[in-house]
C-alpha cells in the first residue's frame, strides 16, 4: 500500500523555537525540513538539533549554481549527515548529474516550479510552456540525470506518478488542511495530496502557527493512513 509520510517544515526564527516544536512532536513526527530562514539564522547548529532528537533533515536550500558549486555544497551536506537536499532541475543536466555522481551521497530532490506559482507568475518569470508542461518536462529530466525525488504541487503528482511511478519520490509543499489566503497558490489538503501519490508531504504553517502543534500533526497524520 502507498504510504505518505509527514515532513514538518523548522521555518522557525531561531533555534529554541525550534527546539520547542519538536519537543511538542516527538514520537510522531520523523521527518523535519531546514530551510533558509532557519539555516541563515542557526547553520548547521539546526541539522545537529534534528538528529541529536532522533530526527531526519530535509536540508531545503534550493541549490542552483554552476555544477562544481552544487556539487561542493551538496557533498558538505552529506558530511552533516542530512537525509535530502532540494535544489533547482532548471540547474540543468550536468548540474544533476555532478551531484548524483557523489558517493554517500544524501537524496537528491529537485525543484520543478515553486507552489507560489500560479499560471501568471510563472509565465512573467519568463517559462512559456504553462505549469503542467514545465513540471513534467523538468521531472523528466531530474529522473534521467540521477533525481531521487521532485518537488511539485500536489495538482500535479498524479499526473507524474502515473508517468514514473515508484522510481521517482513526489515531495509535495503547499499543503494546507483547510482553506486559506496565503503565498501558496497551488494548495490542496493532506487527503487529496496522498489520494494524487504524493510519497512525502510538507507542512509549515499549519502545525507551526496552531494552537496546538501536536494536536495538528495528529490530525494531519490520521488523514494519511
Amino acid at each position: 500500500m502507498h504510504k505518505t509520510e509527514l515532513i514538518v517544515a523548522l521555518d522557525t526564527p531561531t533555534l529554541k523555537a525550534a527546539e520547542r516544536l519538536m519537543e511538542k512532536l516527538e514520537g510522531s513526527v520523523k521527518y523535519f525540513k531546514i530551510g533558509s530562514v532557519l539555516f541563515t539564522a542557526e547553520g548547521p547548529a539546526a541539522v545537529d538539533l534534528v538528529h541529536k532528537r532522533g530526527g531526519k533533515v530535509f536540508l531545503d536550500l534550493k541549490f542552483h549554481d554552476i555544477p562544481n558549486t552544487v556539487k561542493g555544497a551538496v557533498k558538505n551536506a552529506a558530511a552533516m549527515g542530512v537525509y535530502s537536499v532540494s535544489l533547482h532541475l532548471s540547474g540543468g543536466a550536468d548540474m544533476l548529474k555532478a551531484c548524483a555522481e557523489l558517493e554517500h551521497r544524501p537524496k537528491l530532490w529537485g525543484i520543478t516550479v515553486l507552489t507560489s506559482f500560479n499560471e501568471y507568475n510563472l509565465f512573467s518569470a519568463g517559462f512559456r510552456g504553462g505549469i503542467d508542461k514545465t513540471v513534467k518536462l523538468l521531472a523528466a529530466l531530474g529522473r534521467a540525470n540521477g533525481a531521487d525525488g521532485v518537488v511539485c504541487s500536489p495538482l500535479e503528482a498524479h499526473r507524474l506518478k502515473a508517468i514514473h511511478g515508484a522510481d521517482l519520490k513526489l515531495i509535495t509543499p503547499g499543503i494546507r488542511p483547510a482553506p486559506g489566503a496565503d503565498d501558496q497558490k497551488r494548495a490542496v489538503s493532506p487527503a487529496q495530496a496522498r489520494a494524487a501519490g504524493a510519497d512525502f508531504i510538507v507542512v509549515g504553517r499549519p502545525i507551526i502557527e496552531a494552537a496546538d502543534p501536536a494536536a495538528a500533526a495528529a490530525g494531519i497524520l490520521e488523514t494519511l493512513k
